[in-house]
């Protein structure tokens, strides 16, 4: 396998990126049809809350969406929404991925683990072939 090589979710970015286009289309089409005397009930405080509520799912839905891994020759960089570490090969012990995880996991050389959201248990195959790789970079 040639690095770098970068690993990415894709249900969870399909989804983000779907959900959170229909979420916008909504809201701003719901907005767009009270008529005037309805919008002008909405105080400043309904709509700076209504804003910030919609900012927070974004937020949340982008710190999903951006989750990735990135195996370079130096080691592996792991993005788990807005956190982000970086693993040299020698730090990591082993790779896993039982049946039924929603994740892969990375046993360090310190006894801790570290999720790698990348790679979810949900993408099928796809999450499959990645586990290998990354098992095979290990070694």
């Amino acid at each position: 396998m040639s690095l770098p090589r970068t690993w990415r979710p894709f249900g969870v970015r399909a989804a983000g990126g779907i959900f959170g286009l229909a979420l916008v289309i909504v809201l701003v089409a719901a907005w767009i049809s009270f008529p005037a005397s309805v919008r002008e009930q909405f105080t400043l405080w309904q709509r700076i809350t209504t804003i910030a509520l919609f900012g927070g799912f974004l937020a949340v839905e982008w710190g999903l969406m951006r989750c990735r891994a990135t195996a370079t020759s130096d080691g592996l960089t792991v993005v788990n929404g807005y956190r982000s570490r970086r693993f040299e090969w020698a730090q990591i012990v082993a790779v896993r991925m039982p049946a039924g995880a929603p994740w892969l996991s990375l046993d360090l050389d310190d006894g801790t683990t570290c999720a790698v959201m990348a790679i979810q248990g949900s993408d099928g195959l796809r999450a499959k072939r990645a586990y290998v790789a990354l098992k095979a970079l290990v070694g």
